[in-house]
């Protein structure tokens, strides 16, 4: 991820993520980081009844092994384009947590 941090901004207390989900795919993973830094996010879940986007706030907390309490969709609630706010964490720890869940 190094040169395309710019999907990953610190705040304050914490960082903020761009994030483009995918629902209904056929397994959870982030599936690539885009040209912008915006991180690509499959779903197995649908976008229906905002399924997805409890599904995301699991996945990232799960990825950055922070509680769920730490993690809001600030912005994009109802499109696939997303504003992810993780409180607690520096960007440069999320971005080593999402690396090294890619792999």
């Amino acid at each position: 991820m190094g040169a395309k941090r710019e999907g990953i901004r610190g705040g304050g207390t914490g960082a903020a993520l761009a994030i483009r989900v995918t629902p209904g795919a056929s397994k959870n993973e982030i599936a690539a980081i885009l040209d912008d830094g915006t991180l690509r996010i499959r779903l197995t879940a649908p976008a229906l009844e905002g399924r997805a986007n409890r599904a995301l706030v699991d996945f990232l907390a799960n990825a950055l092994d922070v509680p769920r309490s730490s993690i809001d969709i600030v912005a994009g609630e109802n499109s696939r384009n997303k504003l992810v706010s993780i409180l607690g964490v520096d960007p440069q720890t999320v971005q080593e947590r999402l690396l090294r869940r890619m792999g």
